[in-house]
């Protein structure tokens, strides 16, 4: 029976099974950030959340742990937001050393459901470390016979800091004997010389102390020092000597920690002290320099692992310094052999998406690849799907063009996505695949195709200008701009047709706008094209026939044509027998309208008559007949109102105004106008005329009476002048009697003239003598006595 404790460790190992395998399954592609060294702790570093896609809080419910090997905390996860964060300030140089890039690998653990994430921090440098020399001081010894221009090898410093933040410069001070050089080594680190400037006297300075000073690149530049002890010596005149100058050696890079490199030895031909020799590593750096030398056998041996693919070739000097101070100098040349430790890289260098369709052989992208590794384990081979229109061309070395074997179709399928495959052929084989997406971008091949190939539009006349008549659509198989599709009017096939001032389109959107308002009695229709182009080039396009109709409103009243208006004289009376019978066509009103369909629809109805019942008026034609039979007591003059109005909506309506006279027969003479038939501007003007007229006869007529009287008493006057009669003058009383000739009138009579203007015939009344005076009955005698004289009396 198993113990509880055996039944924990056997669950242990199955959920750690579990995890490996979830482990192998998960997602190898990484987050990566960058930042800064020596950020203070607690530093914002990314969004996790973010980044993987989840809301708020989700990592929290996937229990979302952070991990980096060895247990070290270095980052912590804030699991409520999501936000990676600093858990301690991080040095570059004690992570990484002087590894470039300085990347640190985490992995993110998701619980629920179980899920591994690789998550990178690219650590940058900067200048926070001075140079250093591993020793403060430094001790020379050189021979008072040594020439100048001599040069003399000096310690390297150290600086933790990579690329232009490293050692950039040495010099010397005082430099007065001597003075520095600085030299590249070709990996891009710098190591000082001190060059011998004058002849060094022992008897006048047997010691000099110096300060050599290291400068790197920062911005500002740091530095560091070391004292040179130098002490003039007594003539050493023999150097160590290596048997080679060169020394080269293969080193495999999987060589472990310890590994002989090589043995170098050097002679020096003095004895004593002067021929002793001591060997020591040159031009290097500690944390950098993969070797360390034995300074008594010359054994140079691995410190640390070499890596092909950082460093294939090492270079070493090594210096013998004899007793005396003399030294020799020897190369080593390290090769590291390579391993297959490396999978290929692909790079890509030109990516050409989207990629035109019907366009075969088209470039579609351009890449290289790389492997690190040399030889067979850096040849490669590249591959791509079988069943994509896609082929692989190789270029130069190790570069290649993705081009398309066939013309692609967007329509048909808009997107690929192709996996090139790069194999190294080492042994064991490395792969690496790399996914990229291609887009099928469109070729204006396909025209704007119109909704309908006729639009029938209508409009109500007397619209406001700018009213929207309606939208032409139309739509284009292509993408982008080739689907942008802009509409235009084309120019009319009827040349009277001004359609630039009738209507306008939108370009855009294709609503088409009245520019200015329609009259339905001037245009009931037009017709007109409309073009949609495409933005492509060239542009594809095509064109739908427009047909507006204009809608009539009812802007037209009835217009009488009959009876006719006045126009300032009397109107003509219709003239009917009194005979007429019943139905009796008396007359017809005669009107049209501009308007159309039910707006031109007249109706006609009698709204005024003098003597109601007597007259109707068809409603139809218009026509003005007799309702009964007339009659003796009918009035001769009758006065008809007759109401037009069209079937529109507002109705329109125009009266006329019918006069009728009643007459025995047609042959009877014009009777005067009824009254109130003239207008009062007319009749006003008639008064004038009138006052003016009875004026002018008056004073006609008076001029006539007094030239008559004159002549009159002219011929009395010569009559009496040839008979020897005086002429009596003054008045002449009306009771004077006698037989004689004297021109005299027993009675007098009166004459009175009479313009009658209110009588129907205008009678003209002229010298009617009235009643005479007649004397008293006493005077009848005188009367008969005087009855020839009278009976003779004319009037000439």
């Amino acid at each position: 029976m198993e113990t509880p404790l055996a039944k924990r460790l056997q669950k242990r190992q199955v959920t750690f099974l579990v995890i490996l395998l979830l482990w192998w399954e998960a997602d190898a592609e990484a987050i990566t950030y960058s930042m800064p060294e020596e950020t203070e702790s607690g530093s914002f570093v990314g969004d996790l959340g973010k980044a993987l896609g989840l809301g708020l809080g989700e990592l929290a419910t996937r229990g979302a742990k952070i991990h980096y090997k060895g247990n070290k905390r270095l980052l912590q996860l804030d699991v409520k937001s999501g936000n990676l964060l600093l858990y301690e300030t991080l040095d570059r140089e004690a992570l990484c050393g002087a590894t470039e890039p300085c990347i640190l690998h985490f992995q993110l653990l998701l619980e629920n459901p179980v899920q591994f994430l690789l998550v990178e921090l690219q650590l940058q440098d900067i200048n926070d470390h001075s140079p250093e020399f591993l020793e403060r001081e430094m001790f020379l010894k050189i021979p008072e016979n040594v020439q100048p221009g001599t040069a003399f090898p000096l310690k390297v410093a150290q600086d933790s800091d990579i690329g232009s933040n490293a050692v950039q410069d040495y010099a010397i001070l005082p430099n007065s004997l001597f003075r520095v050089l600085t030299h590249d080594r070709g990996d891009g680190r710098k190591y000082p010389e001190l060059v011998l400037a004058q002849v060094l006297d022992r008897e006048e300075e047997k010691e000099l102390s110096l300060t050599l000073v290291a400068l790197d690149g920062g911005t500002p530049p740091r530095s560091g020092t070391m004292t040179v002890h130098i002490e003039v010596l007594d003539i050493n005149d023999n150097t160590p000597e290596f048997p080679q100058s060169l020394y080269e050696v293969r080193v495999p890079e999987s060589s472990p920690l310890g590994s002989l490199v090589v043995a170098v030895s050097a002679r020096d031909l003095d004895g004593g002290t002067y021929g002793s020799v001591s060997y020591a590593l040159f031009q290097g750096d500690a944390a950098t320099q993969p070797f360390v030398i034995d300074e008594t056998t010359g054994e140079i041996r691995l410190k640390r692992m070499l890596d092909f693919e950082t460093i294939p070739y090492h270079k070493v000097d090594i210096v013998a310094t004899d007793g005396g101070g003399l030294s020799g100098k020897c190369t080593v040349a390290v090769e590291v052999v390579d391993v297959n430790d490396n999978a290929p890289e692909l790079t890509m260098s030109t990516l050409t998406s989207p990629t035109p369709e019907n366009a075969p052989e088209t470039v579609v992208a351009v890449f290289s690849v790389s492997d690190p590794d040399s030889g067979d384990n850096g040849r490669m081979i590249c591959s791509i799907q079988d069943d994509l229109p896609f082929l692989l061309k190789p270029t130069f070395t190790n570069f290649y063009m993705l081009v398309t074997s066939s013309p692609l179709d967007r329509e048909a399928r808009a997107e690929y996505n192709i996996t090139i495959t790069v194999t190294d052929l080492g042994s064991p084989r490395l792969k690496t695949k790399h996914t990229i997406r291609v887009l099928v971008s469109d070729v204006n091949d396909n025209a704007p195709t119109f909704t309908q190939t006729s639009y029938t539009l209508f409009i109500r006349e007397n619209n406001s200008p700018g009213l929207h008549l309606g939208t032409v659509s139309a739509t284009d198989r292509d993408a982008g701009t080739n689907a942008q599709v802009t509409y235009s009017l084309l120019p009319p096939r009827d040349p009277h047709l001004e359609l630039a001032s009738l209507v306008s389109i939108h370009a855009e959107r294709g609503h088409l706008f009245a520019l200015r308002a329609l009259d339905f009695e001037a245009l009931r229709a037009f017709e007109f094209r409309v073009g949609a182009a495409d933005a492509g080039s060239p542009a594809l396009s095509s064109e739908a026939l427009v047909r507006v109709v204009v809608v009539d409103d009812n802007d037209h009243a009835p217009l009488v044509l009959y009876p006719p208006a006045p126009n300032g004289s009397a109107p003509c009376p219709e003239l009917v027998p009194r005979a007429a019978e019943e139905g009796y066509l008396v007359s017809k009103v005669v009107a049209v309208d501009g308007d159309a369909g039910q707006n031109a629809w007249l109706s006609y109805q009698l709204l005024k008559a003098t003597e109601p019942g007597l007259f109707r008026v068809w409603a139809h034609n218009g026509e003005v007949r007799t309702a009964r039979p007339l009659g003796e007591r009918d009035a001769a003059q009758h006065r008809l109102v007759v109401l037009v109005q069209d079937h529109g909506e507002p109705a329109l309506s125009a009266s006329v105004t019918l006069h009728v006279l009643l007459v025995d027969g047609f042959s009877q003479p014009y009777l005067p106008r009824p009254e109130g038939a003239r207008d009062e501007a007319q009749a006003d003007w008639l008064t004038v005329y009138l006052v003016i007229a009875l004026a002018s006869v008056s004073s006609l007529f008076l001029c006539s009476v007094l030239l008559f009287v004159a002549l009159r008493v002219c011929r009395r006057r010569r009559a009496a002048a040839e008979c020897g009669y005086p002429v009596p003058e003054g008045y002449f009383p009306d009771h004077l009697a006698g037989s004689s000739n004297t021109g005299t009138l027993s009675h007098s009579y009166q004459y009175e003239i009479c313009l009658s203007g209110g009588s129907g015939t205008n009678d003209f009344k002229f010298l009617k003598p009235s009643i005479p005076h007649l004397p008293p009955a006493s005077a009848g005698k005188e009367m008969d006595s005087n009855a020839a004289f009278r009976n003779a009396f004319e009037i000439n």
